[in-house]
């Protein structure tokens, strides 16, 4: 077995506290994003980035940096932080990881001292600025920009700024940490002006999300660097009731913010931004010739990829709904609290108010399928990157789903299994003994073993006459699973599908739909000898009555 280099082990413990340090304040970064707009996920997508870079250190430990160059070592952490990333923020740090990283790696026989770190920080503000279309002052470029000037004019007044052969590591580490130090004053310093330089951070009375997550994650490798707690950064709340429609900025037009990887070869990021243009906003295109990363807010996420295909391979894709997650901020910071984040989540397509509470009674959360229950690819990815979960199990509950949702499931950044569910009442009894610190696939199986112990049925509405002259349209059709089995009047079908459906068993789950025939006390009738009901309002539209029956 191979031993870590421990440059690379010091190098991960640096990232390791940075991102411990930004994960205690993830949430508080989230309720203060309001720009561009106002979806409270910028501590969220700045950690996916700071995850990928320490996915990947932990992918190359046991290899040496004398072996494979510091370059390699440099390229591989920025590609990694590029592929992570995820919304403005995201993209944005990772081209401040990248523009470090590159000027690390072409000093490749110089140590880190402050005058590389000086020149990786200039490389790393000039990165973010180029790109971002129209750089707006009072975010995080202000702040890594301010962070390069203060050092590289603090270093005429440093005793050392350059550190040679046979120095030891924690004599580095303190220099560093000292550089470091003076590069997060700047930064503090830059979050505070925020909002005299943007009015939408003024408006909303908040400093902006992004450049106070940098300082955050400045602070905490700091203290990885010194061994020690990090320097305090003050927090920074949003105040009670600053909701996104109480300040001038409104947020984004497009619905949907879309991020993608795509490699290929000979790609130029220019081309495609004003592509992007045309059907969304906030676009950013960043990387290198082999590949990029696309980020835009679009109402047609189909589009946006479509206009890759022809010159690359799209990956990574990820689809959040903002106006949902707007929703969401503003129910948090009015008073309704924050889900924490579980190991593995359930998201189930629906139709229908009441079967939307009956899942979200059991810790599911819910696509609207639509009246033909029939959801878009990306609604369910938007519905997946919603969920507050690291893994997904993903419920069609109709026939007519399940490929979209294996398509969202291939093309989701997180871990995601499709149970393919074929009716909307099936998961409802299985969903009891749902484990939310367990995995997607432990879960999947679990429900698929349980499925097979559930009998469903259903009652609809005719919509045209049989060709054989068994019914006529507005009679009432009757299935036990997928065989048409009764058909007539209400009651009697409904009492033909309740016996076939519980038959053995001593409870029957009654769904009833938008415009049922017959209220609780007729479907009571219906029951067979001895057999409890289980009733509920569906609201669904296609089905008088939805049964199951474990």
């Amino acid at each position: 077995m191979a031993m870590p280099d421990p440059s690379i082990v010091r190098f991960r413990r640096a990232v390791a506290s940075a991102y411990a340090e930004l994960e205690g304040r993830r949430q508080e970064v989230n309720d203060l994003n309001v720009f561009p707009v106002a979806d409270g996920d910028t501590g969220d997508n700045m950690a996916m980035t700071l995850r990928a870079v320490l996915s990947e250190l932990d992918r190359i430990n046991g290899q040496h940096i004398d072996e494979v160059g510091r370059g390699t070592v440099v390229d591989a952490v920025a590609r990694a932080a590029l592929l992570g990333a995820r919304g403005n923020s995201g993209v944005i740090l990772s081209q401040i990881v990248r523009g470090a990283a590159e000027e690390l790696a072409s000093r490749p026989g110089e140590l880190v001292d402050p005058i590389l770190v000086a020149a990786a920080l200039a490389k790393a503000a000039d990165a973010a600025y180029d790109s971002v279309r129209e750089p707006a002052e009072g975010t995080m470029l202000s702040a890594v920009r301010a962070m390069a000037h203060r050092v590289a004019h603090e270093l005429a007044h440093m005793r050392t700024q350059r550190l040679g052969p046979g120095v030891e590591p924690a004599a580095q580490d303190e220099l560093l940490a000292e550089v470091l130090e003076r590069a997060l004053e700047a930064g503090i310093e830059a979050v505070e002006r925020g909002p005299d330089q943007l009015p939408a951070l003024r408006e909303a009375g908040v400093v902006d999300a992004g450049a106070y997550g940098l300082t955050v994650i400045v602070a905490g490798v700091i203290g990885a660097l010194r061994g020690a707690d990090p320097p305090e950064v003050e927090h920074h709340t949003a105040p009670a009731g600053a909701l996104h429609h109480r300040h001038g900025h409104e947020s984004s037009r497009f619905r949907f913010c879309t991020n993608f990887a795509v490699t290929g070869r000979d790609l130029i990021a220019s081309r495609f931004i004003p592509l992007l243009e045309e059907i969304g906003d906030s676009v950013l295109v960043v990387g290198d010739p082999k590949t990029l990363k696309v980020h835009v807010h679009t109402d047609d996420p189909d589009r946006a990829v479509a206009l890759f295909d022809p010159v690359g391979e799209v990956s990574r894709l990820d689809v959040a709904d903002m106006r949902e997650q707007v929703a969401e901020r503003d129910a948090r910071l009015g008073g309704g609290g924050a889900d924490a984040i579980a190991g593995c989540g359930v998201l189930a397509v629906v139709n229908g108010a009441g079967i939307a509470a009956l899942y979200e009674g059991l810790g599911a959360h819910v696509v609207d399928g639509g009246p033909t229950l029939n959801p878009s690819t990306y609604d369910l990815l938007a519905g997946v990157h919603a969920v507050g979960a690291r893994e997904v199990v993903l419920l069609p509950n109709s026939a007519n789903v399940v490929l979209a949702a294996e398509r969202a499931a291939e093309l989701s950044e997180k871990t995601v299994r499709v149970v393919p569910t074929t009716s909307q009442q099936a998961a409802l009894p299985a969903l009891l003994s749902f484990d939310r610190d367990g995995t997607a696939a432990g879960n999947s199986a679990a429900l698929e073993e349980e499925l097979a112990r559930v009998r469903t049925g259903g009652v609809a509405e005719a919509a045209r006459d049989d060709a054989g002259g068994r019914f006529t349209a507005g009679d009432a059709l009757g299935y036990v699973g997928e065989e048409l089995m009764a058909w007539g009047t209400p009651a009697e079908t409904l009492a033909a599908v309740m016996a076939g459906v519980a038959d053995g068993c001593e409870v029957v789950t009654c769904i009833s739909g938008e415009g049922a025939p017959l209220g609780r006390d007729a479907i009571e009738r219906a029951l067979p000898p001895g057999v409890e009901l289980d009733h509920h309002d569906g609201g669904q539209p296609a089905w008088w009555w939805l049964l199951c029956a474990e």
